[in-house]
């Protein structure tokens, strides 16, 4: 083959190598991409989807509570949350006693005017501190929310007793009078309806923060503890006890235990309250 042609075929040779070379880059490059971007539709699927339901018991240095809360996500790491509580608030001077002259009589809170029931609502926000490494671990959330509350208050009645004879005793539903009553005239506590249609209201406000220590092992439940701090605040007193130390903020700790589910709507079968009591998801 003259030395010209012997050129030319290695020209060519070169040429259809780097054609074939280009031809499966362009092919990798395209198919890795549609890869990549299927890749990225999981994670939004798997992130940005995963809004959250829950319910809460919750234990206040003041009280007892129940709460419910939807927690829709913003991005990666932020939700954006809107929650309700119902719960009671005690003064820090209650103390349960019972009459030492009768038995089987129950215990009371001597001096107790009213029992007062709250209704919160708020918004607020939840930022995640630490993911999970796998379901086996604990994911690690602040969060803080706030809003109106209502307070509910109804006077407390007792029943108490009155001689009618050196033998015999009448029994009378009243109200407390700090001026009137002693221990050993109360023979026990009315029923907590009793007063009902008295019930007052006092509007406020409130504020909570605290953190959430997720830890459930299941990927579509949620099984968590908080805790924290809260204050709920109110234009003036509120009458719980027959004493000059009642107050109008009420700031207070609280531990909670939380529960719920994901709300995934690409799979809405997985979103039942249900899903609690399984133990295999």
């Amino acid at each position: 083959m003259p030395a010209e042609s012997r050129h030319g075929f290695f020209v060519y040779n070169i040429i259809a190598g780097m054609k074939n070379l280009l031809f499966t880059a362009v092919f990798f490059f395209f198919t890795g991409g549609i890869l990549l971007a299927q890749g990225d539709i999981d994670e939004q699927q798997t992130v940005f989807f995963r809004n959250e339901r829950s319910f809460a018991v919750l234990l206040n240095s003041d009280g007892l509570g129940l709460n419910y809360r939807e927690a829709k996500r913003i991005n990666y790491l932020n939700k954006r949350l809107l929650e309700f509580d119902l719960g009671t608030l005690r003064h820090p001077k209650e103390y349960r006693i019972s009459n030492p002259y009768t038995t089987g009589t129950g215990t009371f809170v001597f001096g107790k005017l009213n029992s007062v029931v709250y209704l919160r609502g708020g918004i607020g926000r939840q930022r995640e501190i630490y993911s999970k490494a796998d379901l086996g671990g604990v994911a690690v959330r602040y969060f803080y929310s706030g809003g109106p509350v209502l307070a509910f208050y109804k006077p407390i009645y007792y029943r108490v007793l009155y001689p009618v004879s050196l033998v015999e005793w009448e029994i009378r539903e009243e109200k407390f009078e700090v001026s009137i009553h002693d221990p050993s005239d109360i023979y026990s506590r009315a029923s907590i309806f009793k007063g009902l249609g008295e019930t007052k209201v006092i509007p406020g406000l409130y504020a909570r923060g605290g953190f959430n220590f997720e830890y459930s092992k299941q990927d579509k439940v949620i099984h968590a503890i908080e805790t924290g701090v809260q204050i709920n605040l109110f234009p003036k007193n509120i009458p719980i006890m027959a004493n000059n130390e009642n107050k109008a903020v009420f700031f207070s700790l609280f531990v909670s235990y939380r529960f719920g589910v994901i709300i995934d709507p690409l799979h809405p079968e997985d979103t039942r309250l249900s899903n609690l009591f399984r133990k295999n998801r």
